[in-house]
C-alpha cells in the first residue's frame, strides 16, 4: 500500500479577536503509525465548541492558527498495518477526540474520553509536537480507536452532528440508566438537547423537557417529549417535586433555574451539564442540593463503544439532526456568526468545498 498524505488543507483562524476571518492554509497531519487511519472529509458540523474556541470563550488557542471542527464524516484512503476494523474507501467519522494513552485503567475500561493524556481533535498537540487540526479542512489522520463506521441508514450530513452533539448527551443519559420505568427531564432544546430528547426517548423513558422557548414546544413533542414546561412561568417546578429521577442540561447558559430544577428530583437524583458556557454558573449553592441529596455533574463526550451504540439506535430508530442549512465549508464564517448569535436553531453542517 502506498504512504498515506502528510499534509491536508483547512479553513483556520488566528485571531479569537476576528472568529469570522477564516484563512485556507496547508498544515501537517498526524504522524502516521500502524494503528492510523487516515479520510478524506465529505462534510462536518459545526458545533458550539468550535465557536467557544475560537471565539476565545474558553481560553487562547494554543496553536497559531486553528481548524475547527469536530463532527467529521469521510472516506477511509489509508489504514496501518494493524488495523483490521476499516477498510481504504469505507464511510467513517471523528469526533471530538483523537488520542488518548491507550493504557491507562481508564482506557482499558472504555473511559478514554477521560484519560489524563487525550487529545483534542483541533486547537491542542499529538505527543510528538504535531499540532491537531479539524474537520474544517480535507482530510484527517487519527487512531483507530476514535474512529466510528458509519451505518448505511444514516447519511453524512446526520451524522456528523451526532459525533460530538449526540455522543455528549447519549453518553450521560445511558450511563444515568435511561431507560423504561425512568422519568427523565432534558434542560434546552438546541443542538444538544434535539438528540437528547429523542434519544431518552427511544431508550425507553418518560422525557420531560423543561425550556425558557415556547416557541419550540411543538418540536420538543415532536422528538419525543411526553410534556413541555416553559421554565418561564412561575411555579413551573411545583407539580414536579420529586418526580424525576435524572435532569441532562443541555442549555448552554450560565443562568438556568438551577434550585427549580433540582428541586424536581427523586432521593439521590443527579443533574449533568454538557452544556458549557464561558461564564461560571450562577446561583448554584449546596443548599439547593440539601433537601433531596440532589448531585449537580458534567460529563465529556463518551467513548468509543458507547459512539458505536448510539449509531447503531439511530440507525435502527431513525434519529437523526434537524439541520437549519448545509453550507460549503467556505461559508463557515456564516454558520460561526449564526450559532455566536444564537440565531441558529439547531445545527449547521458544512460541505467539503476545498478537496
Amino acid at each position: 500500500m502506498s504512504s498515506p498524505t502528510a499534509t491536508a488543507k483547512g479553513y483556520g483562524i488566528s485571531d479569537t479577536s476576528k472568529y469570522t476571518d477564516f484563512s485556507v492554509k496547508e498544515f501537517k497531519l498526524k504522524t502516521p503509525q500502524s494503528d492510523d487511519v487516515t479520510l478524506d472529509i465529505e462534510v462536518c458540523g459545526v458545533c458550539g465548541s468550535d465557536v467557544h474556541t475560537i471565539t476565545g470563550g474558553w481560553g487562547e488557542l494554543s496553536a497559531p492558527w486553528v481548524t475547527p471542527g469536530h463532527e467529521i464524516i469521510g472516506k477511509v484512503t489509508h489504514v496501518g498495518d494493524n488495523v483490521k476494523e476499516f477498510k481504504v474507501g469505507q464511510r467513517v467519522g471523528v469526533g471530538a477526540q483523537v488520542l488518548s494513552c491507550l493504557k491507562c485503567d481508564r482506557c482499558n475500561e472504555d473511559n478514554e474520553q477521560y484519560c489524563p493524556e487525550q487529545v483534542d481533535t483541533y486547537n491542542a498537540k499529538f505527543p510528538d509536537g504535531v499540532e491537531s487540526q479539524g474537520g474544517y479542512s480535507t482530510a484527517i489522520r487519527t487512531n483507530q480507536r476514535f474512529v466510528f463506521a458509519i451505518p448505511d441508514a444514516i447519511k453524512s450530513e446526520d451524522a456528523a452532528p451526532m459525533l460530538c452533539a449526540g455522543l455528549t448527551v447519549f453518553s450521560p443519559l445511558v450511563r444515568n440508566g435511561t431507560g423504561p420505568g425512568k422519568t427523565v427531564g432534558i434542560v434546552g432544546i438546541g443542538g444538544l438537547g434535539h438528540f437528547a430528547i429523542q434519544f431518552a426517548h427511544h431508550l425507553g423513558a418518560k422525557v420531560i423537557v423543561f425550556s425558557h422557548s415556547p416557541n419550540k414546544k411543538e418540536d420538543a413533542l415532536s422528538l419525543g417529549a411526553d410534556e413541555f414546561v416553559s421554565t418561564s412561568d412561575e411555579g413551573f417546578a411545583d407539580k414536579y417535586f420529586d418526580k424525576i429521577d435524572y435532569i441532562l442540561s443541555a442549555a448552554d447558559a450560565n443562568s438556568i433555574p438551577l434550585g427549580d430544577l433540582l428541586s424536581t428530583l427523586k432521593i439521590d437524583g443527579k443533574l449533568t451539564s454538557v452544556g458549557l458556557p464561558d461564564e461560571a454558573w450562577e446561583g448554584l449553592k449546596p443548599q439547593s442540593m440539601a433537601s433531596n441529596a440532589a448531585c449537580v455533574g458534567c460529563s465529556h463526550i463518551g467513548s468509543k463503544k458507547e459512539a458505536n451504540q448510539m449509531l447503531k439506535l439511530a440507525a435502527e430508530k431513525g434519529i437523526k439532526p434537524i439541520i437549519d442549512e448545509v453550507l460549503p465549508m467556505s461559508q463557515a464564517a456564516k454558520a460561526i456568526e449564526s450559532v455566536k448569535n444564537n440565531t441558529v436553531r439547531y445545527r449547521y453542517v458544512l460541505k467539503q468545498d476545498l478537496a
